[in-house]
């Protein structure tokens, strides 16, 4: 398992990349997911991509969770798709706060940052601090214009270009968040999670992080708070093919987690928010599946 962070850090004063407000895209090729900010990168993906892993990888503050290369799981099973990988990382020292704020942050953590060609177009998108706070309810909590600032310069030195903001940048509180409360206490209902995924054949774990030993890590309190992160090519990869920018939020998370009073929870996306989120219009089948699927699996977690 994962004892990796959920958060980036840079200690150091920012100056970086401005993010300029984009009222109107003036390509229509430009992602426009509502609390996103992305670039258009001047230089090849695998060079942005790589410039951003090493910059991850040269700071001691920040843990690389997971690297998805998106195509690659597309053409194992006979589909195609564009160039699209999504790398994950961070550090406790600024994402424990926010989940101390509000668990349920930690269904959007650790941070990560989508690549994917389009058209010859390189771009690099991912989540801003205002759709953080928006939808998780974090508004004033410490360390958002830092881990704000940090981005902006990992992404804009990565891709050697100016960042946009969507057109839209917050949501609703709580909005796209399905939750389900176990009958179970924490670890068996993780446990028991992990094994109805591990047990289907057609879904695949790529990471698990312990958001509270992380904490513990740094010397920071958090209730029991867990994530596992899986996925099915069979069913993202037709919705990235309509829209890669879903691919944000792809693969499926599903997080567990004890609130204050001891009940446990399992919470994950609505696809239907996603689909939303992301454009996707004709893929009504697959975001169904996936919705029923999400369904069964956490509900069956939480049953005694």
């Amino acid at each position: 398992m994962y004892n990796i962070a959920l958060f980036l850090s840079f200690t150091l004063i920012f100056f970086g990349c401005n993010i300029n407000s984009n009222d109107a895209p003036e390509n229509e090729e430009n992602p426009n997911v509502p609390g996103t900010i992305y670039g258009s990168s001047t230089i090849s993906l695998e060079e942005a991509y790589g410039a951003l892993k090493t910059a991850l990888e040269n700071n001691a503050q920040i843990g690389i969770v997971a690297e998805v290369d998106h195509a690659q799981n597309a053409g194992s099973i006979s589909k195609e798709l564009g160039p699209t990988k999504i790398i994950f990382f961070g550090n406790p020292n600024l994402g424990t706060p926010l989940m101390q704020e509000n668990q349920l942050a930690g269904l959007d953590l650790p941070q990560k940052v989508l690549f994917y060609e389009d058209k010859g177009q390189v771009f690099a998108i991912y989540n801003s601090t205002e759709y953080l706070a928006s939808r998780h309810a974090l508004a004033g909590t410490e360390n958002l214009n830092q881990i704000s600032g940090a981005l902006e310069n990992l992404v804009g030195e990565a891709i050697k270009g100016e960042l946009e903001s969507s057109i839209s940048q917050s949501v609703t509180a709580s909005e796209g968040i399905i939750n389900v409360t176990s009958s179970k206490e924490f670890e068996a209902t993780y446990q028991s999670l992990k094994t109805i995924i591990s047990g289907n054949e057609n879904l695949s774990i790529l990471a698990e992080l312990d958001h509270q030993a992380n904490a513990q890590s740094r010397g920071l309190e958090l209730r029991s708070t867990k994530i596992i992160i899986f996925g099915n090519p069979n069913l993202g990869t037709p919705l990235m093919q309509e829209s890669q920018s879903i691919g944000l939020d792809l693969p499926q998370k599903i997080l567990v987690w004890e609130d204050a009073d001891g009940k446990v929870h399992l919470s994950y996306n609505d696809p239907e928010f996603l689909k939303l989120r992301h454009g996707i219009n004709e893929s009504d089948e697959e975001i169904q599946q996936i919705s029923n699927a999400l369904q069964n699996i956490s509900e069956a977690a939480a049953a005694n």
